[in-house]
């Protein structure tokens, strides 16, 4: 057992050392498979085990390729040269004014996809916004920081915006409806007095007035790509219908995010309509610009369910050989001494594991942790809860908190942007302990008022 678990731990320190400092930009899934395959081998981890864990990841991870399915196929759609253009004309020259449409842009791309989708779209987003508008690289940081922050925590109103979210849903056997009805209102004003603090923090870096473009960003791309004589029935004809096609395509995302709702509230399997949803969308795209679908397989980040179900063996290594076992006896006096004393504790305790280790191992633990406790349904669903905001709000202190947090910094130093450790802390030190704690609150009252 000494030998086993020595091998677990060291496994999973190196697998996040390894993913925190990926060497020539390799890629987060295979040092979590390394790690995993290791943890297989030493049979730490059986094979009753694994198809546990194939139950519970399976239908996540399904969910959240078919969203982000949906992601790619509408950046085909030339929504992010739509949307840059919209953002450039909302906010009429004023960079404060921008401030807020990029928060607004950032938590509806969240709710509408999920939050690694969401840092896909937005970021090139802004980036192509940005530099069109010829801001200085100082002025760039706040809104490329400020909107990575809203995008990742904005996966806490709902469940389905999370793939670590939707795993541990199954663990605690919540459905997405009752996380919904029981966090959005909480989760959501949260994300407002973040995005209020972040504002205060950052206003004296925002330009106060915004040059003017320095090309049509739109206009541009739809010439050079949507030429009526390639096929394409999405031509370059008024701004008006391009607006309509797309707030179309949105509507049709929308819907389908609605019927997630539906399909758990039905319990029929919400993997089944997200693919769907995907299917029905992808034969619009062929429709409208006779692109072949079978490019979706290249540009799909199949490596997202690798690294789901390398790093849940791992977790499952770790509570094999008695991690979660020492958690409950650490934990469960915490718990036994009030719900809110309890939900900050593990809301906070969330936080730093999730800094320290990334938010999916964090999350998992804790959600493991809290079902060996024998706690009332309502009492281990807040607590959850807790452990989500931790997860997803909490773990934004340090910018290796979370996978999307690692890809936002992988695409701009893509795109040859620096934002340095400074940068970041600069804005996370102050805000997310404050905005942690104070959703806590929320979500504390909101259930004893509601739920209690």
């Amino acid at each position: 057992m000494t030998f086993q678990l020595g091998i677990t731990i060291f496994v999973f320190v190196m697998t996040m050392l390894v993913i925190f400092w990926r060497p020539k930009g390799i890629n987060e899934a295979f040092p979590a498979a390394i790690g995993a395959g290791i943890i297989l081998l030493t049979g730490i981890v059986s094979r009753t085990d694994i198809s546990d864990i194939i139950s519970k990841i399976g239908g996540a991870s399904i969910t959240i390729m078919a969203t982000i399915v949906m992601a790619v196929i509408l950046e085909s759609f030339g929504f992010f040269h739509w949307a840059a253009a919209r953002l450039a004309s909302l906010a009429k020259g004023s960079g404060y004014r921008l401030y807020w449409y990029v928060q607004l842009l950032c938590f509806l791309m969240t709710l509408l996809f999920n939050n690694d989708g969401s840092i896909l779209i937005t970021t090139p987003i802004l980036i192509l916004l940005l530099r069109n508008l010829q801001l200085k690289p100082h002025q760039q940081i706040p809104y490329l920081l400020s909107g990575a922050l809203t995008a990742t925590a904005s996966s806490a109103p709902i469940g389905v915006s999370n793939i670590v979210n939707l795993i541990a849903l199954e663990i605690v056997n919540m459905t997405l409806y009752m996380h919904t009805a029981m966090m959005f209102v909480p989760a959501t004003l949260g994300l407002l007095f973040m995005s209020w603090l972040m504002f205060l923090v950052v206003k004296r870096k925002l330009p106060k007035k915004l040059p003017d473009s320095t090309y049509e960003i739109e206009e541009n791309f739809f010439t050079k790509n949507f030429h009526p004589l390639k096929g394409s029935k999405l031509s370059v004809e008024t701004k008006g219908k391009r607006t309509k096609f797309m707030l179309k395509v949105l509507l049709f995302v929308f819907v389908m995010r609605c019927l997630l709702f539906v399909a758990s509230f039905l319990s029929i399997p919400i993997a089944l309509v997200a693919v769907l949803g995907s299917v029905c969308l992808l034969m619009w795209r062929w429709y409208h610009l006779r692109t072949n679908p079978v490019d979706i397989l290249k540009k799909t980040p199949w490596h997202i369910l690798i690294f789901a179900f390398s790093m849940y063996v791992i977790i499952y290594g770790l509570h094999n050989v008695g991690l979660t076992a020492f958690l409950v006896q650490l934990c469960e006096p915490i718990v036994n001494q009030g719900l809110l004393y309890a939900s900050l504790t593990m809301g906070g305790l969330v936080s730093l594991l999730s800094n320290i280790f990334n938010n999916h191992p964090a999350l998992m633990v804790g959600t493991i942790t809290l079902t060996q406790m024998g706690l009332d349904p309502v009492t281990l669903k807040t607590i959850y809860l807790a452990n989500i905001i931790g997860s997803d709000m909490g773990s934004l202190l340090l910018p290796i908190g979370t996978l999307a947090s690692l890809i936002w910094m992988y695409i701009l130093k893509q795109h040859k942007i620096k934002v340095k450790w400074k940068d970041y802390l600069s804005v996370s030190l102050i805000v997310i302990p404050i905005s942690t704690i104070f959703t806590l609150f929320l979500l504390y009252y909101w259930v004893q008022m509601v739920f209690a």
